[in-house]
């Protein structure tokens, strides 16, 4: 594997649709923002032949600088599929976004992918964000392998990244994270620095020089020698270590020369089974040069030493009635199950679906049954309706290669899929199924926006309707107490790609206003109230009186409405009717506009009259009553408290633990976890924790996490309403 003299590939260039599951490899690529994804892509395309120079499509059409930028920019915020084609293989590229805000796209990624490369730049290391994904690859037994790019830059250093890398991604085994080739160093430039102009292969014993712009193979010399067996021999024991066969490390330690081709071949299935992880390097070619860096040897392990996706294990599926279902894993003669991996929307074709299909075939113009995952929650609509299949493509840039059927394992865009979005799973009609759903992470930076204009608010409900259809890591919501439409995203930069997407994609201009959390009032203080609605206008009067009092109750008691009338003094058919008054007033509230919870209303006494009394005007004299007793008693401002999980490294316990007690926090406890890591649980006012997606982010360094459900309310305190009450003073 890396070690063949390949100068050029074989069949080369753009992939379009597979003709079999094993001529198939799904790779995602994995890694902070800025370690050099989107640029490795790039130079792998152009070195498997589909590009003509970097960033430009060999299809006859050239790509502006401009829209090449602009594409660039698109790429940099969501999931993009760049297929080349390597020896025979279709290679789908799966360049995911190194933004937290956009995690939801890299677990597409994950989803449609059967390997991953991280992506690890030599100057930056690795990054604690970039720790947890390799985590939960690991977690699934996902293969994986680690890129070292920008070896370019002065302060480069290939071994000591390597170094890093093995402490960070498998420290119990860090034998197990170990180069396939070391860096091959030109002549020392004035201020010191040695670029890398090629590899050498440590189990071919052969340097691959890249300095031309082609990979040209040569012997080592005498003084390399010595760093090349001593970094071979602990690659080699590497392998042995996680070989099949458990006499080969004891006939090696014996003395016993261990063939090249049977190394290899133990590499292979070694790193297809996710227990060996090599360490290559990349980096993209110079200007006017057609091979980067690394680049044939990358596509070697990604064909030779990557599994198809007939060694992936099969996800979950249930008839769409939830009746488990047994499925030939990847047999495109078998019923369809496919999957939108990502949604997005073209303002000339329309809605594309980007589907990888796990079982069948999926054919252009045919009519397949959509099935959706439940997440109401978030504004998504169930589905379980037929649709009709457009055009089927791959893609490549902004360009599209039409194909008439895609089987399983494979990768495709559909156009005009009306109903699917993402996560919905797409088979047969005449056998409807359901996937299980992939864990997407939940939403916590509220957005509150309002239309900008009339135009704008006739457009807003559609335009929100998809854009959540697109990202199901967005949440929609309508609060029904505050009446503000408010999305729920992941971080800032997602918010604002949100905003942008709404003015650019769907003519949507919107405001961002402050989000308002739901207070609630009650009583402080028992007090009484006495309502009396009389009216004699001429015609048929309004007459109706009540006397109550009003008690608080413990929290969560709700409104609580008792009859102590005695004597009939208010007849026992308006009774009722007080009771509805009551309870409407309390939803309005009686200060501050806020829900009034948690209270006992007793009616005691009232008068009637035997024509003008009726049911609206015992409404109305109930409605009278509490505002009257709310007159004679304190009112408190509740608000409400969220229970707060926090997973945090340890290094960063203290810290995060001090600032939940600045937004008036109350730590419950702490436990600890696996990988150095301790969850924090607490409970904190949802008013103090508007931001804290963001300022956790900050916080931590990028490697804390948390979760939130709501608690209940409680008494705000009294400098705390009052702030409240002046702001709110000063806004009207």
């Amino acid at each position: 594997m890396g070690d063949k003299a390949h100068t050029h590939p074989g069949a080369a260039g753009r992939a379009s649709a597979a003709d079999h599951p094993t001529s198939v490899r799904n790779v995602v690529l994995v890694g902070h923002s800025g370690s050099g994804k989107t640029t490795l892509v790039e130079a792998l395309a152009l070195t498997a032949g589909a590009l003509n120079r970097a960033g430009r499509v060999e299809d006859g059409g050239c790509v502006s600088d401009y829209d090449e930028m602009e594409h660039r920019q698109q790429r940099s915020v969501q999931l993009s599929l760049v297929p080349v084609e390597w020896d025979g293989i279709k290679v789908n590229l799966l360049d995911t976004p190194g933004y937290a805000d956009f995690v939801g796209e890299l677990r597409a990624g994950l989803r449609a992918a059967d390997a991953a490369l991280f992506v690890v730049s030599a100057c930056d290391g690795v990054d604690g964000s970039t720790r947890m994904v390799w985590e939960e690859c690991a977690a699934v037994g996902m293969p994986r392998a680690i890129v070292i790019t920008h070896l370019e830059a002065a302060r480069a250093d290939f071994e000591e990244t390597t170094r890093i890398c093995a402490e960070a991604f498998d420290g119990d085994d860090p034998d197990a994270v170990l180069p396939l080739y070391l860096p091959l160093h030109g002549p020392q430039a004035p201020d010191g620095h040695a670029p890398v102009t090629g590899l050498v292969g440590l189990l071919s014993r052969k340097l691959f020089d890249y300095a031309s712009g082609e990979r040209a193979e040569s012997e080592p010399g005498e003084d390399q020698l010595p760093q090349l067996d001593e970094a071979r021999s602990m690659l080699i024991e590497g392998i042995i270590s996680e070989s099949e066969d458990e006499t080969l490390m004891e006939r090696y330690l014996g003395g016993e020369q261990v063939d090249v081709k049977s190394l290899i071949e133990d590499l292979e299935r070694a790193v297809a089974r996710g227990v060996f992880f090599p360490v290559l390097a990349a980096a993209p070619a110079a200007e006017g040069a057609r091979q980067g860096l690394g680049t044939v040897e990358l596509l070697e392990l990604i064909t030779r030493g990557f599994p198809t996706p007939l060694e992936r294990e099969a996800p979950r599926v249930t008839t769409t009635d939830g009746v488990p279902r047994e499925l030939r894993m990847c047999d495109p003669d078998e019923s369809l199950v496919a999957e939108v991996v990502k949604t997005s929307s073209d303002p000339y074709v329309g809605r594309i679906s980007l589907v990888r299909v796990f079982s069948g075939t999926l054919r252009a113009d045919q009519t397949v049954h959509v099935s959706g995952h439940g997440l109401a929650d978030r504004g998504h609509e169930d589905h379980d309706v037929d649709e009709r299949i457009g055009a089927l493509s791959t893609p490549f840039g902004k360009q599209q290669r039409p194909v008439s059927h895609v089987i399983a394992g494979d990768l495709a865009c559909v156009a005009r899929l009306s109903r699917a979005e993402t996560g919905d799973t797409l088979s047969s009609k005449d056998d409807p199924l359901l996937m299980a759903p992939w864990e997407m992470p939940d939403p916590l930076l509220p957005l509150a926006i309002q239309a900008h204009s009339k135009p704008d608010e006739d457009k807003l409900s559609q335009g929100l309707a998809r854009l959540v259809a697109e990202d199901p890591t967005m949440r929609l919501e309508q609060n029904q107490d505050t009446h503000q439409v408010v999305l729920w995203c992941l971080g800032e930069a997602h918010a604002d790609v949100a905003l942008e997407r709404l003015r650019s994609r769907y003519g949507v201009q919107v405001d961002v206003v402050p989000h308002r959390v739901p207070l609630r009032e009650t009583f402080g203080t028992r007090a009484a109230g006495r309502g009396r609605h009389v009216k004699q206008s001429g015609g048929h009067g309004q007459y109706a009186i009540c006397e109550i009092e009003v008690e608080p109750l413990p929290g969560g008691s709700g409104i609580e409405f008792v009859d102590k009338v005695v004597g009939g003094a208010v007849p026992r058919q308006f009774i009722p009717s007080v009771e509805k008054g009551v309870r409407a007033q309390a939803a309005k509230g009686v200060a501050a506009g806020h829900p009034l919870i948690d209270v006992r209303v007793t009616l005691l006494d009232g008068r009637a009259h035997s024509v003008d009394s009726s049911d609206a005007a015992f409404q109305t004299a109930g409605a009278l009553a509490l505002r009257e007793a709310a007159a004679e008693a304190k009112i408190h401002l509740l608000e409400p408290v969220a229970e707060v999980s926090v997973l945090v490294g340890d290094d960063y316990v203290g810290a995060v633990m001090s600032d939940l007690s600045g937004r008036r926090g109350k730590v419950l406890g702490t436990e600890q976890t696996s990988g150095g890591r301790t969850v924090i649980r607490a409970e904190v006012p949802e008013m103090e924790i508007g931001r804290y997606a963001v300022d956790l982010r900050s916080l931590s360094h990028g490697t804390a996490r948390f979760d939130r459900r709501y608690a209940r309310h409680e008494p705000m305190p009294q400098q705390v309403a009052e702030r409240l009450r002046e702001e709110l003073r000063a806004a009207s």
